[in-house]
Formats: C-alpha cells, structure tokens, sequence
C-alpha cells in the first residue's frame, strides 16, 4: 500500500514550521520519518502536509552545564549513540541509543520524534522519564519556551500534551553523580523489535533518590520513586497498577523489574 497524497513543505525556520501547522487542519510534523512513514504507507494517518523539521537548527543543536544535557528534538538516534552528543554520565544515554532498533534506523530516527509519536513501547519515553527528563517546547507567541516533566508531557498512547501552535525542540536531562546507578532492560521476541515488557531504573544517592519506569504498558510508563521503587515493594506496587494486563504481561514486565534492577546494581 502507498501513502494517500498529501504536499510537502520545507519551512526555514521553526517559526514559520509552526506558522504552517497552524494553518492547515491535519498536517503533520517529518523528522527522521522512521515511525510516520510506516503509519503513511498503512495509512493509518493521512495527511493533507507534511511539514519538515529536521534541517532546522533551532532543533539540531545540543548543550550541557554543571547540572544539565540538553539535546534537540531532531538529533538522531546514531548521534547520541556514537558520542556525538553530550552524556548525562556513566554512558547512559549512549548505551539506550545503541540498543533502538536497527542502523538504519537509528541514523534517520530522531530523539524528539520518539517522543512525540509516544509509543508506550519505545526505549526513549520510558529512560527519559526514569532520568528525570524536561522537554522545552517551543510557541512564538510567548516569550519564552514552555518547560514540563517528560512524565507529564505523554498523556497517554500515541497522545502528548502539544497544543496548537507548538512543537518540542528540545529534551533536558539531569546529569548523574559518580555514585548514580543505572538499569535498563527490555523484552524483546529479537533484536530490533518494540519491547514487550520494559523497565529503566535509576538509583542516585547523592541525590537521595530512586526512581524506576515500566514502560510498554499500553500508556504511560508506570512511575515509582523512593519508597515504592524498593525491589521488595515493587511488585506488589506494580500488580497493583498492572490494569488489564494478562498474566504472561505481568511476568515479562516483573523479569524486566527484576534485570533492570540487576544491572543497577552490578
């Protein structure tokens, strides 16, 4: 099946992109394409224009200080994973970049794409959240840029907290202390694949904190800190909040808790 026909348009900067989103009723922001050009050609999502962003360097660059990453909505994935974008510390953000899917995607697909397409099943949503992510999102008509919690920011499958007139440009992540510890495991049928099961835990003790996200639950990660992302409450915590999940899910997502925390600690 092809993609039903829509235009396409190369805005020159991110005014003017969003100018152009607002104006026309079903048009779509194009990054890296990885996720959207599959849903064109099923057409599950059918776009009367294509708007794209990812030659825009308002959403390309990156930048650290003392306490932050910040990374462009349209840096790839290959990037990150190759170093050429900051890290938060301990090669966090490289080792879940290196592990999305395959090459080639990871060298067309974008970061903030990930995000914005909100997959309950894709590696970003789910590490970022653990990591205690921001996303800055853009709107010309204000004076400064809009900042909310990446756990707030995914209101649900395939949903985000975007309004009319907006687009992220950019993720914020804390940086970790030397003594941080850091888990990630996905459950995947082969290399490649969306997660069934996932769980991304981070430990910072200099911080005073813990926090664990199950992602691939259908929605939004499931969020736990301090207390309740202890290994001996969490999986009475996680039933609790399990939905309809059957009980094969459960398992998987309880073997992904139980890894993750696993590779915290090793």
């Amino acid at each position: 099946m092809k993609p039903a026909p829509f235009d396409h348009a190369r805005p020159a900067n991110l005014a003017d992109a969003i100018a152009l989103l607002h104006a026309q009723g079903g048009a779509r922001v194009l990054a890296g394409g990885q996720s959207l050009g599959p849903m064109l050609n099923m057409r599950l999502t059918q776009p009367s224009l294509l708007v794209q962003v990812n030659h825009l360097s308002e959403l390309g660059g990156t930048a650290e200080d003392a306490e932050t990453v910040t990374i462009g909505a349209s840096v790839t994935h290959a990037s990150i994973a190759d170093g050429r974008a900051p890290d938060i510390g301990g090669g966090i953000l490289p080792s879940i970049a290196e592990n999305i899917a395959y090459r080639a995607v990871r060298n067309r697909g974008t970061i903030g794409g990930s995000i914005c397409h909100a997959d309950p099943s894709a590696d970003w949503v789910c590490t970022l959240i653990a990591l205690g992510a921001d996303v800055i999102i853009f709107r010309p008509d204000q004076q400064a840029s809009r900042l909310m919690p990446l756990r707030f920011f995914i209101a649900g499958a395939f949903r985000t907290s975007l309004e009319s007139g907006e687009i992220l440009q950019a993720i914020r992540i804390p940086k970790t202390t030397p003594t941080a510890r850091w888990g990630y495991f996905k459950v995947c049928r082969k290399p490649g694949e969306f997660a069934h099961a996932m769980a991304a835990v981070l430990e910072d003790p200099a911080k005073g904190f813990s926090r664990i996200a199950i992602g691939a639950m259908g929605g939004p990660p499931l969020v736990f800190e301090g207390d309740q992302a202890s290994p001996e409450s969490l999986a009475k915590n996680f039933r609790a909040h399990a939905g309809e999940l059957d009980e094969i899910a459960q398992h998987m997502h309880l073997i992904a808790i139980k890894r993750a925390f696993e590779r915290a600690a090793a």
